[in-house]
């Protein structure tokens, strides 16, 4: 099942490479492709994803994200550390204690280099409690 999501992801990633004309020879410095395909997926390992997303973020934010311009500065606000996108858990939030595992991915290619980043969560509301006001993964 991962390699389907897998091969799902990259071809996501070439119709939207194609699109926005990545794959397109450019003159070099132009602008560093910056295209990534945004899941979450139930269990640890999000063999089943429940939702995804693209982004391209070069020359102009689009993909099918709901707001791809600011999933785009969010992603900028990394600087490549996409573990920076976990914040701490909103306190005044309380989560129930079940183990029910949700896992947000992203793979592509940010700023011209490859990236495949993974976190799991205990469950949904852990992980809505977390990446609360981050719009990366708000779709």
């Amino acid at each position: 099942m991962r390699h389907r999501i897998a091969a799902v992801s990259a071809a996501a990633l070439l119709t939207l490479a194609g699109a926005t004309g990545i794959a397109e020879a450019q003159p070099a410095g132009l602008y560093a492709p910056s295209a990534v395909v945004l899941t979450v997926g139930q269990g640890e390992d999000a063999a089943t994803a429940v939702r995804a997303v693209t982004v391209s973020c070069a020359p102009t934010a689009q993909g099918t994200h709901p707001d791809p311009k600011a999933a785009c500065a969010a992603l900028a606000a990394t600087s490549g550390t996409l573990d920076a996108l976990l914040a701490a858990p909103d306190s005044h939030r309380a989560c129930p204690m079940h183990y029910a595992p949700v896992t947000v991915t992203a793979d592509g290619v940010w700023q011209g280099s490859r990236i495949s980043w993974k976190h799991t969560f205990a469950n949904a509301c852990t992980m809505s409690a977390t990446l609360n006001g981050n719009a990366v993964f708000a779709f």
